[in-house]
């Protein structure tokens, strides 16, 4: 990348941290703290369920979280990164905003909806009759958004009905709109968040090539709607690690991966074919990894995970230089938020090794 590529990134990239609820509470603050130190953007909350506890790791709550965190952190933006809109009512997630956006302070919380299918598969949502997910997310951001605006809110939809008063000047609360980004995979979806969203996620095991791809949509349903595509902030979940040292810089980044690929066999499922096709990978070659998973944990599955099927999905891993060019290969396909999801061995020190080496290289 030239000079002038550069500085292109350096004013647009905002590069954070997907951070997974199933991890003790000490330990996510903890986390919190050193982003916010580091100089990190943002740290995202990837709100855990059930399922995690066959891998002896508990689910807990994103929105409580955000709350804790901005107790513990000056600067740093809180996403939720994703809540479920089959979870709460838009009512409640509106409630849960107002005391986040208090606990943080202006312009630091980041909203993030979607259908997650594991979540819909556990609760049984969809078996008695359609799920609508598409709907069902577009509902939530419109209700979410007219609750927060603070006008009355008479809402009637296919799945949400929601009744608010006007909210009162001499209310003692913010009165800010959070921005709101919705989660996809598939076209749809992402054509979605193009229409109506501040920005789009995309999910684990992201490539360059599923970047493109997921800007073509947004960029798609931002035209049907009238809107600038490059206003649309593209985060893109990308697994990661960090050291001096190449192949220790590779092993967090191969445990995570095994995490995803495994939970992608056994529980995402069609929904996950585009992004295993923009890897390279079809299903028949991680099934291993999904059972070695269900056998031993998820060390036995990153073990799984060979040097090739780690190559394939472009994690930002290795030594800083490595993770630099990384980003800016990210960067190039379009992506404006990093959402490093990092793993392996002393985090805290992987996260310092970042600041310092790392973000000053997109900071100037």
């Amino acid at each position: 990348m030239g000079e002038e590529g550069r500085d292109e990134v350096a004013r647009e990239l905002r590069i954070g941290m997907m951070q997974l609820t199933m991890e003790p509470l000490e330990d996510i603050l903890s986390h919190a703290r050193h982003l916010d130190r580091g100089g990190f953007d943002t740290i995202w909350l990837a709100e855990a369920y059930p399922w995690w506890r066959l891998h002896s790791m508990e689910a807990r709550s994103s929105t409580a979280l955000s709350a804790l965190i901005g107790r513990e952190t000056t600067r740093l933006a809180v996403g939720w990164g994703i809540i479920s809109p089959y979870t709460r009512h838009p009512i409640q997630v509106a409630m849960e905003a107002r005391l986040s956006q208090e606990a943080l302070g202006p312009d630091r919380l980041l909203i993030g909806f979607g259908a997650s299918k594991i979540f819909m598969r556990e609760a049984g949502i969809g078996t008695r009759g359609p799920a609508k997910p598409l709907q069902t997310v577009r509902e939530s951001v419109e209700i979410v958004r007219a609750a927060l605006g603070g006008d009355e809110v008479d809402y009637h939809g296919v799945v949400f009905d929601a009744a608010l008063p006007a909210l009162r000047p001499d209310a003692a609360c913010p009165r800010e709109v959070s921005p709101i980004y919705i989660a996809g995979t598939g076209p749809r979806l992402q054509r979605t968040a193009g229409e109506i969203a501040d920005g789009l996620l995309t999910p684990s095991i992201t490539t360059p090539e599923f970047v493109r791809r997921s800007r073509r949509n947004l960029a798609e349903g931002a035209t049907k709607a009238g809107r600038d595509p490059d206003a649309i902030d593209l985060g893109c979940t990308i697994v990661a690690s960090i050291d001096e040292d190449r192949e220790k810089g590779r092993e967090g980044a191969r445990e995570i991966a095994g995490m995803y690929l495994a939970n992608k066999v056994e529980n995402i499922q069609a929904s996950a074919d585009e992004l295993l096709e923009s890897a390279g990978l079809d299903r028949e070659e991680i099934r291993p990894i999904a059972e070695a998973m269900r056998q031993g944990g998820r060390l036995a599955a990153a073990a799984a995970v060979t040097d090739s099927i780690l190559d394939r999905t472009k994690p930002i891993a290795g030594t800083p230089g490595d993770c630099i060019a990384a980003i800016e290969e990210y960067a190039d396909a379009g992506c404006t938020h990093i959402m490093l999801e990092l793993w392996g061995a002393e985090r805290e020190a992987q996260l310092d090794l970042f600041a310092s080496q790392v973000l000053p290289h997109f900071r100037r």
